[in-house]
């Protein structure tokens, strides 16, 4: 499949929360692929949820490794396709600039889980759980949180003081 259109915020649809994924659903491996295409197509992307192409599933794509912020001691799980995923535990805190593909103008401060534990189903409907922490932990968070209509900028606690425009690069001129 081709990569799918990405919702831009103030995009009412990116606030709909989203239903469990059934294995017996059609077409839904289709969908899958059309938003594994469009995360590894995304520059920089480390995570996408099925919401932010109108696909309103409980279903994400985190990628850690895909950033310089993971460092070599960092933990990090490779690709992860999680169908219907539940944060099941959370221990510490810390703040974290996000940003975000549907609000791609924009980064912010948010507060967020330091450890979490993760409950999911993998491709083949398999039940599988996973612990992580520091930058994958924010990672499954912000896309979780896409799953129940929830974007970075509502976690925000304040808009004027924790939210960034987005710097641009701009090459050097000759």
């Amino acid at each position: 499949m081709a990569v799918l259109p990405v919702l831009v915020y103030p995009d009412k649809r990116l606030k709909i929360p989203s239903v469990p994924l059934e294995q017996n659903e059609p077409g839904w491996e289709q969908m899958l692929s059309g938003l594994i295409d469009t995360f590894e197509r995304a520059p920089g992307c480390v995570g996408i949820s099925a919401p932010q192409v109108g696909w309103h599933k409980r279903v994400i794509v985190v990628d850690a490794s895909r950033s310089s912020r993971v460092s070599p001691d960092s933990v990090n799980h490779g690709m992860m396709v999680c169908i219907n995923p539940e944060i099941v535990c959370t221990s510490g805190k810390l703040r974290f600039r996000e940003g975000c593909l549907s609000v791609p103008d924009f980064t912010g401060n948010v507060y967020r889980s330091k450890k979490i534990t993760v409950r999911y189903l993998d491709r083949s409907f398999n039940e599988q759980v996973i612990e992580t922490q520091g930058f994958e932990a924010v990672i499954f968070q912000h896309e979780i949180d896409h799953l129940d209509g929830i974007l970075f900028l509502d976690r925000v606690r304040s808009l004027k003081r924790d939210v960034f425009k987005r710097q641009t690069y701009l090459p050097p001129s000759e």
